[in-house]
């Protein structure tokens, strides 16, 4: 199957259709207050100087076509699209990690928004909402990441239903809105869409269908982290039709070795990462480590070569996710193929 198949009406995620798109939505009316993750927020213009912590958040206002009013970004596990990096080239970067308050203060924002509860909630290792707030700065925190319930005590939270890009298109909508700028989110849901839905018609149900996502592990002495069974990689292997092979609904589980042979996934997906925090991040490096270590090698899916590749960003609940599904459903197809 060709990979354009996966990429339905793909130059609409380019800045230029987006603003030449027919649909022309109602301008945003100031002061506008929107309700985000349970508590309003007010913006009293469109904002100019806003900073964006997350790559999802990032790449949404990047794909918005918002670059002029991006202060600043922050926390990159994988470099941005390739189609965006002109783009993103124009926006400072704070760092690829976790940034600190005072380097996000430095930038005077006047819009902040977070994709991870990591990033900005009640255990943020960056900053509380209120922090931001007591300084007149309105704040706004991805819908994917409100729907997790924060009861895993790592940060991460887990998820009772699996996620779905409903919240995606809130989020890229709600987003839209703020920056006066609706019928470009418009025009991207639609795409989005369009290509969801196109692998929804290609992929069968298959029971017997099971992914694991392995996203990293500091070392392979280590257990693994592993994208949950209600996270977007769970919705990735539904969209395929399959199933994640972890059940569980924490968002970011770690499981040892001895625990991922016996879910006995029918496919491994590795994910790439362009950060170097571990060398395990590579997804080279992972396949390595499968294919040697004398138990793991023996696995049915590293024995008949069912590893994928996917780029790590779209184990998050982000516009990656569907880039992610793609990815993966030309290697599915290759598979198949007779070689």
């Amino acid at each position: 199957m060709s990979a354009s198949r996966f990429g339905l009406a793909l130059c609409c995620a380019a800045t230029a259709c987006l603003a030449s798109f027919s649909a022309r939505a109602e301008p945003t009316g100031y002061p506008l207050t929107i309700e985000n993750c349970g508590q309003p927020v007010t913006f009293a213009a469109a904002p100019k100087r806003a900073v964006a912590l997350g790559q999802n958040s990032a790449e949404i206002m990047l794909l918005l076509g918002l670059e002029d009013r991006m202060a600043a970004t922050a926390f990159w596990p994988t470099n941005v699209l390739p189609d965006l990096a002109a783009a993103n080239d124009k926006v400072k970067l704070l760092t690829v990690e976790f940034p600190k308050l005072e380097s996000v203060l430095a930038e005077q924002p006047d819009f902040v928004a977070a994709s991870l509860t990591t990033l900005l909630g009640p255990d943020s290792k960056v900053a509380k909402r209120d922090d931001f707030e007591q300084l007149g700065i309105p704040t706004y925190l991805s819908p994917s990441a409100c729907a997790t319930s924060q009861d895993t005590g790592d940060g991460y939270g887990s998820r009772a239903q699996l996620w779905s890009m409903d919240l995606l298109y809130q989020e890229i909508g709600e987003l839209s809105q703020i920056f006066d700028v609706a019928d470009r989110g418009e025009a991207l849901i639609a795409d989005f869409k369009a290509r969801e839905a196109a692998l929804r018609e290609t992929f069968q149900d298959d029971p017997d269908l099971t992914f694991l996502f392995w996203f990293s592990s500091p070392s392979p002495a280590d257990d693994a982290y592993l994208g949950g069974g209600n996270g977007p990689s769970g919705y990735i292997a539904d969209l395929l039709g399959g199933s994640n092979a972890i059940k569980t609904e924490a968002e970011w589980p770690t499981l040892g070795w001895e625990g991922i042979i016996a879910a006995r996934p029918a496919v491994i997906v590795v994910a790439e990462l362009d950060r170097n925090r571990w060398e395990l991040d590579k997804a080279e490096n992972k396949i390595a480590f499968l294919t040697s270590d004398p138990s793991v090698s023996q696995m049915d899916a590293v024995r008949e070569g069912r590893i994928l590749t996917m780029n790590g960003a779209a184990m998050n609940p982000s516009i990656r996710t569907i880039y992610g599904a793609e990815e993966l459903a030309r290697q599915l197809e290759a598979l198949k193929t007779p070689q």
